[in-house]
């Protein structure tokens, strides 16, 4: 991690590097804007506004993609408006705590790191349901609504899609390990809770579900029929299965699948004979695969 210490008092430069250091960071000190300018990237840049009557301006335009926080005298268009909107982050006034100048780098660089994942995670989500065909869906969209497929992956796809229509946020959720009446009833429906294996939960409980979620923003899936008149079922054909798939399963993605599928229409002894394996070695992978059956 690389931090460039813009300061035209160098005791003070020296003094911030010292604890820097002390913390971890890589540090370099620049005494004036010109010094400042660079052939390397920095992760932070702290750059003091007080320089005299040098334009420390050029300095935001070359490090535009660090982090740079200001390190300003007093509070003014100059010194903290102008450049805010010219690129730099934050700033924190003079004399400040060590500590506190750690915390705000500390946030900022987490910032980026969790903005950086989100977009990760996004492309490949989006690659990954690339393959799946779905209905439109119109802006209007009403919720709460169920899903039903006997692919998971495919009333996934169509829940991101439904986020991303509305243009809200999704939380994800797994009925098979927590559902928690309260989570429900609290929702503020500024987002859309998108809640999964809704086939794992007891006859009363998938009851109460459905009791909690109305007119709340739920949308959840099902790999098994949902007889309930009280909630609008979106049907999606699969697009993936295990006859005519355009993928080809691995042996563990196929015992999962059918795990998935049979686990609660046939007992475990015909179950593994089925699979060709033993009632021992059903049970490991049911629990690799954080399947349970229902009770």
């Amino acid at each position: 991690m690389k931090i460039l210490i813009v300061e035209n008092e160098i005791y003070l430069a020296q003094s911030i590097a010292s604890k820097l250091l002390e913390n971890g960071y890589n540090c370099e000190i620049a005494a004036s804007a010109k010094d400042a300018i660079k052939d390397e990237f920095f992760d932070v840049v702290l750059l003091s506004t007080s320089t005299g009557a040098q334009n420390f301006m050029p300095v935001i335009d070359r490090y535009k993609k660090s982090i740079i926080i200001l390190m300003v005298n007093y509070i003014n268009n100059d010194t903290v408006s102008i450049p805010l909107k010219a690129g730099a982050k934050d700033y924190i006034l003079k004399p400040f705590m060590i500590e506190e100048l750690i915390k705000k780098i500390n946030h900022y660089l987490d910032y980026e790191r969790l903005l950086k994942e989100n977009d990760s995670l996004k492309k490949y989500l989006l690659s990954s349901f690339s393959s799946s065909t779905l209905p439109d869906i119109p802006k209007k969209t009403e919720l709460p609504k169920a899903l039903y497929s006997s692919s998971q992956k495919k009333m996934d796809a169509y829940a991101f899609k439904l986020a991303a229509v509305k243009g809200m946020r999704l939380e994800f959720l797994s009925l098979q390990r927590d559902f928690d009446e309260k989570f429900f009833t609290e929702h503020d429906n500024k987002s859309i809770i998108y809640a999964v294996h809704f086939e794992s939960l007891k006859k009363s409980d998938k009851k109460l579900f459905l009791e909690v979620i109305a007119s709340k923003n739920v949308v959840f899936s099902s790999t098994e029929p949902i007889d309930d008149e009280s909630i609008e079922v979106v049907e999606l054909e699969s697009d993936e299965g295990f006859v005519g798939s355009k993928e080809i399963f691995t042996i563990e993605d196929y015992v999962k699948n059918i795990l998935i599928a049979f686990q609660d229409k046939y007992p475990d002894v015909e179950l593994s004979k089925k699979l060709g394996i033993s009632r021992k070695s059903l049970w490991e992978k049911r629990k690799k695969h954080g399947i349970y059956k229902k009770k």
